[in-house]
């Protein structure tokens, strides 16, 4: 579970985008504006910071320059701006990945993911009751138990994880490993759950 601080203006962007990484395991802290984000950040530590580029108070810009000057936190800029010179700008300010809107959502994931994987440390293995996977070498450990799983394996085993004790539904596994666009079927689903 990863700790993120998003901020935007347009408030259903701002809980669409915590929605999904709330789903993920992750634990969300939104702000609708830079100087809210500021205020924020002094205060909690945060894992990445997603931001808009277009806000009042405090644009997205000197937001990340101010966080730059404390924090090596990962920056993901998600904006409307999308010309090369915004691209630079953002960059050059401190961002460490820039994704225009409109997104997908999966792709917006996928950045989140690969900024968290860059910080190591506490963001190497998830950990349920005596259960731990270890996501740098894709290897389920239970007490004095492991096996190293392949990459489907791995893949439903770590959204289990993410859900903690809620019950998953087969669908839901189906369209989160599989994706939208496979001919795999809930049978799937199923053969690997019984691999696990």
């Amino acid at each position: 579970m990863a700790r993120l601080l998003i901020v935007d203006d347009e408030e259903k962007i701002r809980e669409m985008i915590g929605k999904y990484a709330i789903h993920e395991g992750h634990e969300v802290t939104l702000a609708c504006d830079g100087k809210q984000a500021i205020n924020l950040f002094k205060k909690n530590d945060f894992d990445v910071v997603i931001l808009d580029i277009m806000m009042p108070k405090l644009d997205g810009i000197e937001v990340c320059k101010k966080v730059r000057e404390t924090s090596n936190v990962p920056i993901l800029m998600l904006t409307a701006k999308s010309s090369i010179e915004d691209r630079i700008e953002g960059l050059n300010a401190g961002a460490d990945y820039y994704l225009t809107k409109p997104f997908d959502t999966r792709e917006l994931l996928a950045c989140i993911n690969a900024l968290l994987r860059r910080q190591g440390g506490q963001v190497d293995e998830m950990v349920f009751g005596n259960t731990t996977l270890d996501l740098s070498s894709c290897t389920l450990i239970c007490e004095d138990k492991s096996i190293r799983l392949s990459a489907k394996e791995f893949d439903v085993m770590r959204f289990l994880m993410q859900a903690k004790e809620k019950n998953v539904a087969k669908e839901l596994l189906l369209v989160r490993v599989w994706g939208f666009e496979s001919n795999a079927t809930e049978n799937h689903v199923e053969v690997y759950v019984g691999f696990l």
